[in-house]
Protein backbone atom coordinates (compact mmCIF):
# COMPACT_ATOMS: atom_id res chain seq x y z
CA UNK A 1 0.00 0.00 0.00
CA UNK A 2 2.87 2.34 0.78
CA UNK A 3 4.43 1.71 -2.64
CA UNK A 4 1.11 2.45 -4.36
CA UNK A 5 0.94 5.76 -2.50
CA UNK A 6 4.54 6.55 -3.49
CA UNK A 7 3.78 5.74 -7.12
CA UNK A 8 0.69 7.96 -7.06
CA UNK A 9 2.76 10.86 -5.72
CA UNK A 10 5.51 10.35 -8.28
CA UNK A 11 3.04 10.34 -11.17
CA UNK A 12 1.38 13.49 -9.85
CA UNK A 13 4.39 15.57 -8.86
CA UNK A 14 7.67 14.31 -10.37
CA UNK A 15 8.60 14.54 -14.06
CA UNK A 16 8.37 11.25 -15.98
CA UNK A 17 12.06 11.20 -16.92
CA UNK A 18 13.03 11.16 -13.23
CA UNK A 19 11.22 7.91 -12.33
CA UNK A 20 10.72 6.03 -15.62
CA UNK A 21 14.25 4.50 -15.67
CA UNK A 22 13.28 2.53 -12.55
CA UNK A 23 10.62 0.58 -14.49
CA UNK A 24 10.98 -2.69 -16.37
CA UNK A 25 13.86 -5.15 -16.19
CA UNK A 26 15.60 -6.33 -19.33
CA UNK A 27 17.79 -9.15 -18.12
CA UNK A 28 15.93 -10.82 -15.32
CA UNK A 29 14.70 -14.25 -14.37
CA UNK A 30 12.06 -15.84 -16.58
CA UNK A 31 10.39 -19.21 -16.80
CA UNK A 32 7.47 -20.87 -15.07
CA UNK A 33 8.55 -20.22 -11.49
CA UNK A 34 9.26 -16.54 -12.21
CA UNK A 35 5.88 -16.23 -13.97
CA UNK A 36 4.11 -17.75 -10.95
CA UNK A 37 5.90 -15.36 -8.59
CA UNK A 38 5.07 -12.40 -10.85
CA UNK A 39 1.40 -13.39 -11.02
CA UNK A 40 1.22 -13.60 -7.23
CA UNK A 41 2.89 -10.20 -6.86
CA UNK A 42 0.40 -8.75 -9.39
CA UNK A 43 -2.47 -10.16 -7.33
CA UNK A 44 -0.94 -8.62 -4.20
CA UNK A 45 -0.77 -5.19 -5.88
CA UNK A 46 -4.41 -5.43 -6.97
CA UNK A 47 -5.43 -6.53 -3.47
CA UNK A 48 -3.62 -3.57 -1.89
CA UNK A 49 -5.05 -1.12 -4.43
CA UNK A 50 -8.56 -2.26 -3.58
CA UNK A 51 -8.04 -1.43 0.08
CA UNK A 52 -6.75 2.11 -0.28
CA UNK A 53 -9.13 4.96 0.58
CA UNK A 54 -8.62 6.44 -2.91
CA UNK A 55 -8.63 5.03 -6.43
CA UNK A 56 -5.34 4.22 -8.11
CA UNK A 57 -5.07 4.21 -11.86
CA UNK A 58 -3.18 1.76 -14.02
CA UNK A 59 0.18 3.57 -14.08
CA UNK A 60 0.77 3.64 -10.30
CA UNK A 61 -0.27 -0.02 -10.15
CA UNK A 62 2.12 -0.93 -12.97
CA UNK A 63 4.91 1.05 -11.30
CA UNK A 64 4.36 -0.70 -7.98
CA UNK A 65 4.44 -4.14 -9.56
CA UNK A 66 7.52 -3.24 -11.60
CA UNK A 67 9.38 -2.17 -8.47
CA UNK A 68 8.52 -5.49 -6.80
CA UNK A 69 9.53 -7.51 -9.85
CA UNK A 70 12.84 -5.65 -10.10
CA UNK A 71 13.49 -6.43 -6.45
CA UNK A 72 12.99 -10.13 -7.22
CA UNK A 73 15.08 -9.83 -10.43
CA UNK A 74 12.18 -10.98 -12.60
CA UNK A 75 12.32 -9.76 -16.20
CA UNK A 76 9.31 -7.76 -17.33
CA UNK A 77 8.11 -4.75 -19.32
CA UNK A 78 5.96 -1.80 -18.39
CA UNK A 79 3.95 -0.79 -21.43
CA UNK A 80 2.33 2.61 -21.90
CA UNK A 81 -0.25 2.94 -24.66
CA UNK A 82 -2.95 5.17 -26.10
CA UNK A 83 -6.21 4.38 -27.87
CA UNK A 84 -6.43 5.11 -31.61
CA UNK A 85 -7.43 8.72 -32.30
CA UNK A 86 -11.04 7.88 -33.21
CA UNK A 87 -11.51 6.24 -29.79
CA UNK A 88 -9.76 8.78 -27.56
CA UNK A 89 -13.01 10.32 -26.34
CA UNK A 90 -13.35 7.35 -23.97
CA UNK A 91 -12.41 7.98 -20.32
CA UNK A 92 -9.64 5.38 -20.55
CA UNK A 93 -7.75 6.78 -23.56
CA UNK A 94 -4.36 6.14 -21.91
CA UNK A 95 -3.31 2.90 -20.29
CA UNK A 96 -0.33 1.15 -18.70
CA UNK A 97 0.21 -2.52 -18.01
CA UNK A 98 2.93 -5.01 -17.08
CA UNK A 99 3.97 -7.86 -19.36
CA UNK A 100 6.15 -10.87 -18.87
CA UNK A 101 7.06 -13.23 -21.70
CA UNK A 102 4.47 -11.52 -23.92
CA UNK A 103 1.64 -12.01 -21.42
CA UNK A 104 -0.11 -9.23 -19.54
CA UNK A 105 0.18 -9.99 -15.84
CA UNK A 106 -1.34 -6.74 -14.55
CA UNK A 107 -3.57 -4.18 -16.21
CA UNK A 108 -5.45 -6.08 -18.90
CA UNK A 109 -7.97 -3.81 -20.60
CA UNK A 110 -9.54 -4.66 -23.97
CA UNK A 111 -8.06 -2.67 -26.87
CA UNK A 112 -7.31 -1.56 -29.37
CA UNK A 113 -4.16 0.09 -28.05
CA UNK A 114 -1.24 1.80 -29.73
CA UNK A 115 1.93 1.12 -27.78
CA UNK A 116 3.84 4.35 -27.22
CA UNK A 117 6.54 3.14 -24.85
CA UNK A 118 7.95 -0.12 -23.53
CA UNK A 119 10.30 -0.07 -20.55
CA UNK A 120 12.23 -3.33 -20.27
CA UNK A 121 11.95 -6.21 -22.73
CA UNK A 122 9.58 -8.48 -20.84
CA UNK A 123 11.89 -11.48 -20.61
Amino acid sequence: MVRLCQAQLLVSWVPFNRWSPALGLTRGRSGLQAMEEASQLAADVEWAAGRLPFATKCLPRAMTLSWRLRRELIGHSVVIAVRPSQLRHAPDALHAWVEMNGQIILGYLPGPWIETMRLGDGV
